[in-house]
Parts: C-alpha cells; structure tokens; sequence
C-alpha cells in the first residue's frame, strides 16, 4: 500500500458519507440556519465539494474546475469563484443551495474526478511542493490529506450537528 491507497480510501469515503448525510434534506432542511454563526448543511456540502474540486483541477492540474466546466455555477445560481474560503459569516450563511439533487449530482462527479487523478497520480508528483493559500507550502499528498480529507470529514461533523439541531439522525 503507497500513500495513494490511503488517500483514495479516505476521500472516497468522506465523499460517501457526505453524500448520504445530505442524500435526503430537503431545500429547507439543507439551508436551515442554526442560531448563532454556524452556517447550513448545504453550504458544509457545497464548500468541501468547491475545495475538493479547486484543488484537483485548477490548483494541481492547471484546468477549469467542474463546477465552471460543466455549469454548476449557472445551474445553482451560486458565485462562480467563491467556494466559501474565506466568506464572510454573513456571506457564508446568505449561500442557499436551489437544489439537493444538483448539488449531489455535482459533489458525485468531483469525487469521480478526485479519485480518478488520485488513481492515476506518480507518487513523485505528489511529493511536490504546492503553495495553498492561506494554509502555505506542502506536498501536495499532504494537500489531498488535510484540506480535502481531513478538512472534508469537519465539515461532515458539521453538517451531521446541523441536522441534530433539525431532530434528524446522524448519517455516516
């Protein structure tokens, strides 16, 4: 087993597991705001998904993200830069996502994406270094490892606290 093999098993299985718990909100239930600064499930959803799709694509591989590609943007009538890094509190919880199923079908052909460059990287090529804005220089297994796996299974947390605040079920 390399690195690789690590980092499929877990970004595929963030990437399940994300699915799922979102696989069944309603419009309502993935923007519903919880008191406070906490923002919704959709935008949980959709902010891994835009990182997750920045990094694979633009970032690594120099290419249109999916989300401009094959017009996620347009069909959810959400920015077409922003991934919610860096947004405003106000402006993060001003996101509404029109559409569970657009979204999910989005968050399924980023993982396919992820998973296939993954699949096909050299491991030489992930011990390079990159620079991720605000995070710094690593390798970019160690990008794949915290800001798309580790930082993707946060904001799972997340979107599993905000459907306990809704009286719904944890979902993993």
């Amino acid at each position: 087993m390399d690195t690789r093999d690590l980092l499929i098993d877990g970004i595929q299985q963030m990437n399940e597991w994300l699915g799922d718990a979102i696989k069944d909100l309603s419009e309502e239930q993935l923007n519903h705001l919880p008191a406070g600064k906490a923002v919704s499930a959709g935008f949980n959803a959709w902010h891994i998904y835009r990182t997750e799709d920045n990094i694979t694509n633009f970032v690594f591989q120099r290419k249109p993200p999916i989300w401009l590609d094959r017009g996620y943007a347009t069909k959810l009538a959400l920015p077409e830069r922003d991934q919610g890094t860096g947004m405003s509190s106000e402006d993060a919880r001003a996101i509404r996502i029109s559409s569970g199923a657009v979204l999910r079908e989005y968050g399924g052909a980023v993982a396919q994406d992820c998973l296939a460059f993954l699949k096909n990287v050299s491991a030489d090529t992930l011990a390079e270094v990159q620079m991720i804005r605000p995070l710094g220089e690593m390798p970019k297994w160690k990008v794949f490892r915290q800001v798309i796996m580790t930082h993707g299974f946060m904001h799972l947390g997340e979107v599993n606290a905000i459907k306990g605040t809704m009286g719904l079920a944890f979902s993993i």
